[in-house]
């Protein structure tokens, strides 16, 4: 699963997935929109629930900060994929 949000100048890319081991990792990108500027992190949850109430955090956060969702996507979609490639680019900064 895949989520994005975004201001004027600034975003927030969440992806939800499962790594080749089974557990369940809540990556979270971050940045201005256009630049260079921002930041990724990983966080290994104990199981999909609590990448879940991650999620609940982070869309209450972003609303509150007044960034809108503009993506909710499988990430096996095209669309999915092309934003897991931008998120796989972050990682080589």
């Amino acid at each position: 699963m895949i989520i994005r949000w975004e201001s004027d100048h600034d975003y927030v890319l969440v992806h939800i997935h499962q790594d080749m081991f089974g557990d369940w990792i809540f990556s979270r990108a971050w940045g201005q929109i256009g630049t260079q500027f921002g930041g990724l992190k990983h966080m290994l949850a104990d199981d999909h629930a609590q990448a879940m109430m991650w999620l609940g955090d982070e869309t209450t956060i972003q609303a509150s900060r007044g960034l809108l969702k503009v993506l909710e996507v499988d990430d096996h979609s095209p669309e999915g994929r092309e934003a897991v490639s931008q998120l796989s680019l972050l990682d080589s900064l």
